[in-house]
């Protein structure tokens, strides 16, 4: 699968991505997953990993993991690299993401996202999420997650 936006390309994510895909996660978040356990998904068949990048940049720059449950769906993660962000990359591997997932016959998306993290929360609601919950306290510096379920 390989989806060409005009400045973005975003495909499938295989096995010899998983050490890009970790050095793109340690840049996003204080306790990110090595190479061996973002493997670990990309070797599960209800997840979807993808990978996107600008139609300039041959490597990737950003990437979202998503795990299949029956009818519905969950984002595992997604990390756009620090210096990469707010060129549309988070909206295009959600926009690739939710396509593959209704036509997989899901039609939930589910993510948690920290509640002082407005960027994700403003593109998340931008998409058409709605917050459904709150998991207090939920990440180790104490923030709470909320939990944002998007139709699709």
């Amino acid at each position: 699968m390989s989806v060409t936006a005009s400045a973005m390309d975003v495909r499938l994510a295989g096995p010899a991505d998983a050490a890009r895909l970790a050095t793109i996660h340690a840049a996003c978040f204080a306790k990110s997953w090595d190479a061996s356990a973002i493997g670990q998904f990309l070797g599960i068949p209800s997840c979807l990993a993808l990978i996107a990048s600008t139609a300039h940049v041959a490597r990737a720059q950003g990437f979202l993991i998503a795990r299949r449950a029956g009818d519905e769906a969950e984002l595992v993660t997604l990390a756009i690299h620090p210096a990469c962000r707010r060129l549309g990359l988070a909206r295009g591997l959600l926009a690739a993401a939710t396509t593959t997932l209704r036509a997989a016959g899901v039609g939930h998306l589910f993510l948690e996202v920290d509640e002082a993290n407005t960027p994700a929360r403003g593109l998340y609601q931008a998409l058409g999420a709605v917050v459904v919950g709150r998991r207090p306290r939920y990440y180790e510096h104490g923030a709470n997650a909320d939990i944002f379920s998007l139709a699709l």
